[in-house]
């Protein structure tokens, strides 16, 4: 279970606080009473989940960028933090096409920047205890199979995004053998994971070329959603779901880093690895009036029709469950949506649905 006690005053250090994940990530911790310092670019998206909820006034925000070693070391070294959550990222597969050395650039060195910060840090008396790399589903050399893939399958990807996060990855376990090995945590005392989420949907989500988004968009404007994959299956889930596991195996870390060291899934249950049509026609039926869709081909780019995860590790030594199923996570999305268009507070908004989720303990 996430608990409270564990997070009261503890330093947490975020690295692309100002995204979609990681606004959510803030407003959880702030109501565990977590003290959260973030580094990051200015939030990506006019509106944006971070501005709407006012983040900024509960956490010590840093611009800046994960590609300057320097600005990264110094921010982590003021922060004094004992977990760190490395979620900083360029997370669009279609924009990867369009800036793939940006997208390498970000995701890798993004990812050796930080993890040296920690390394520099933990020599110099910083006292971290717990640094998790958030990644994607997408690190896995997709082979269109029907069942979900383990931790220990093979890392690839196919486009630059993905591509770049199974280099993440494996940035990861080099820093983790190297400096981390988990079999010298009683000397060195810090756990090193990494962990591998599902399609992650959810209120406050402007990104671009990203279904829900782009069908909230044509809701708010009149217009047509165009989709141009209607049959592609993927892992969705609410935001929260792999949120809760990335708190969950940071406590667990900091008590057992030698055993929990190493990568985890976060996806959804079997029956929620669902097509984009389907999710569509549930949102369609949900919001009603003016709801519409239409497939429009796009080939221009390759793009995977059918990706899923295995979780049994982290349901069997996490204890981490997912608590909401897919129509569930989908009201959700409509109630947010339907506050925004009325200008409804947001921060309350989503602290109640925080709440209603941590109602049950997790596992």
């Amino acid at each position: 279970m996430i608990n409270k006690a564990f997070w009261k005053n503890k330093n947490v250090f975020i690295t692309g606080h100002t995204g979609f994940k990681g606004s959510w990530l803030c407003l959880w911790l702030h109501s565990l009473g977590a003290n959260i310092t973030g580094f990051s670019l200015p939030p990506p998206t006019n509106p944006s989940l971070f501005q709407l909820c006012g983040i900024d006034s509960f956490v010590r925000s840093i611009i800046g960028d994960v590609r300057s070693k320097r600005s990264l070391q110094e921010a982590l070294v003021q922060a004094q933090p004992e977990i760190v959550i490395h979620m900083a990222a360029q997370p669009l597969v279609r924009a990867s096409y369009d800036i793939p050395c940006d997208t390498y650039e970000i995701n890798v060195m993004g990812t050796v920047n930080l993890l040296e910060a920690v390394r520099l840090a933990t020599r110099n008396g910083i006292g971290v205890k717990a640094v998790i790399n958030v990644t994607t589903d997408k690190c896995y050399e997709n082979k269109e199979w029907a069942w979900g893939y383990r931790e220990e399958d093979v890392l690839g990807g196919y486009d630059p995004y993905s591509n770049s996060k199974a280099c993440s990855e494996l940035v990861t376990m080099s820093y983790r053998n190297s400096f981390f090995h988990p079999d010298d945590f009683s000397a060195h005392g810090v756990g090193i994971a990494s962990a591998r989420a599902g399609n992650v949907i959810g209120g406050g989500d402007w990104a671009t070329d990203r279904l829900i988004p782009d069908f909230i968009r044509a809701l708010l404007g009149g217009t047509k959603l165009k989709i141009r994959n209607p049959g592609a299956i993927r892992p969705w889930q609410h935001v929260l779901e792999p949120i809760g596991g990335y708190l969950l195996l940071a406590q667990k870390l900091c008590v057992d880093g030698k055993r929990f060291s190493q990568s985890w899934n976060f996806g959804p249950n079997d029956q929620d690895a669902q097509t984009v049509e389907w999710i569509v026609n549930k949102l369609c039926a949900k919001w009603g009036e003016n709801a519409a869709f239409e497939i429009v081909p796009d080939a221009k780019w390759h793009e995977a029709h059918y990706l899923k995860l295995d979780c049994s590790k982290a349901r069997g030594e996490l204890g981490w469950n997912p608590k909401w199923n897919l129509d569930q996570t989908l009201d959700r999305i409509v109630d947010w949506t339907r506050a925004y268009q009325q200008e409804k507070d947001l921060r309350a908004l989503c602290l109640t649905q925080i709440e209603e989720y941590g109602k049950e303990d997790i596992g």
